[in-house]
């Protein structure tokens, strides 16, 4: 059986023929030591066809289907002109080799023409690469190095192009830093309180909110030059204007030590950094908030910015939490909660509200129009789920609920039709299936009359010749 290869250059298709088996071998490891020799490999493979690519916008569409199992009608020409022409694959006296068995299949249900792809394939495949500017005529080393450079960052851009309106790789890395912000905030204050506690211990007790304690070590610096002159700062900081007065008789009786102004002057520094770093924070969850509004809405409302951010970062891409099913979403992030229940044979994490999860980030990847009113009736449903629990009022359907939501977006104006309930669709299978089976039983017994028929009349013509004998 004769043997091709389909080869994918950055300059276009190349179809190869492999005339002497015998000069490289037959198993895996006889190819591979006569790949480097090209004075072996040019006498078992031979060029029977090459097709340019028109342009680099047309290599870059190439390569992209290729990459995606997708033959282009560029590809098929290419195939059937240059290959034996085949009407079935079982009767095909040939095979193509290709590097990628997706794109074997794609070409062997377009084309019906016989394709394999194995390790023998690749070696030959990797033989071709390592020769290919020999092959073709014309064609010189530094063209090829400069065609595949050009294409690479053709497709590297294409493939990482930044899209405004699908753009969840900001929220990952928006997430990945508030959470890292929230460490070392913590992190930072607490040092801060440890610092300031030698000068002026009681304000621990009076104060527990940690940026509101930086701002005021920042504020007060010196004890004791603290008076009521400065009561109105504590306040804004504070709040509170018993509490503002309570830090003021607290700096008058305090038993910390006294400080040297150049360690004052240290922590008033090193407090005004973690200051900055606390409003950053806010800004940051500010700008996820809007991400998220602007990306996936429906998630949002339904569990909030920062759970919403961290499934999508956990499942990469918005893309892949949509593919998921509920299952999968039910135990992200969540993984060693769930080996806890399975260990103690406790509550695994929620389904239901997964599967409202899994529903939601699927209408924000692949719904054009961007709203949260799906999130918002899915989070009432979720309420109502929780109250049926409590005092056992029935929760609506979601089919229901989906049919007010879409009718609210519509206006009203059209009518909305959506697919029967499950329980309509299996009642009319079984409905069909019942009916086939009455007709196959209703066949069945007109069979068997006409069968007997027959035999029925020559019994009773032997009844009858015995009767005049």
């Amino acid at each position: 059986m004769t043997q091709f290869l389909l080869f994918e250059a950055a300059s276009g298709y190349a179809l190869f023929e492999v005339t002497a088996l015998d000069e490289i071998g037959t198993s895996v490891d006889a190819v591979q030591a006569s790949v480097t020799d090209l004075s072996r490999f040019g006498k078992a493979v031979k060029l029977t066809a090459f097709r340019p690519f028109s342009s680099a916008a047309n290599a870059l569409e190439q390569i992209n289907a290729v990459s995606e199992s997708q033959v282009t009608e560029d590809l098929k020409n290419f195939l059937t002109s240059s290959l034996p022409k085949v009407k079935k694959a079982s009767s095909a006296k040939f095979k193509l080799g290709v590097s990628e068995p997706k794109l074997g299949s794609a070409i062997q249900e377009e084309t019906s023409v016989p394709c394999e792809c194995n390790e023998f394939v690749g070696e030959l495949i990797r033989g071709v690469r390592a020769h290919f500017t020999t092959f073709i005529r014309g064609l010189e080393e530094g063209d090829s190095a400069r065609a595949q450079l050009g294409l690479a960052h053709s497709y590297s851009r294409a493939k990482v192009k930044f899209n405004v309106h699908k753009s969840d790789n900001m929220i990952i890395q928006a997430i990945a830093l508030l959470d890292t912000l929230d460490k070392d905030v913590n992190t930072f204050v607490m040092r801060v309180r440890e610092w300031y506690s030698w000068h002026f211990p009681e304000l621990v007790k009076i104060v527990s909110d940690n940026y509101q304690y930086a701002q005021l070590a920042l504020l007060i610096k010196d004890k004791a030059t603290l008076g009521e002159d400065k009561l109105g700062a504590l306040q804004e900081i504070i709040g509170d204007e018993d509490k503002a007065r309570e830090v003021v008789e607290a700096a008058r009786m305090s038993m910390g030590q006294d400080i040297s102004p150049i360690d004052l002057v240290n922590i008033g520094t090193f407090a005004a950094r973690v200051i900055s770093l606390a409003e950053y924070r806010q800004k940051l969850a500010t700008y996820l908030a809007d991400k998220m509004h602007a990306v996936a809405p429906n998630l949002a409302a339904l569990i909030g910015d920062l759970v919403g951010a961290r499934l999508i970062s956990h499942a990469g891409s918005l893309t892949n939490l949509a593919k998921y099913p509920a299952s999968t979403v039910q135990i992200l992030g969540a993984e060693k909660a769930l080996f806890r229940a399975l260990k103690t044979k406790g509550n695994t994490p929620n389904r239901y509200l997964a599967n409202k999860c899994s529903i939601a980030s699927r209408i924000d990847c692949f719904l054009d129009q961007s709203t949260d009113a799906f999130g918002a009736k899915m989070k009432e449903q979720v309420e109502e789920r929780l109250r049926f629990y409590e005092e056992g009022v029935a929760p609506r359907k979601n089919l229901a609920c989906m049919k007010e939501v879409i009718s609210g977006l519509a206006g009203g104006e059209e009518e909305i039709v959506l697919d029967a309930p499950v329980t309509e669709k299996k009642k009319a299978k079984k409905a069909k299936a019942l009916a086939e089976e009455e007709e196959g039983s209703k066949k069945k017994k007109k069979r068997s009359a006409e069968e007997e028929a027959p035999v029925t009349e020559e019994k009773t013509k032997k009844k009858k010749k015995k009767a005049s004998a």
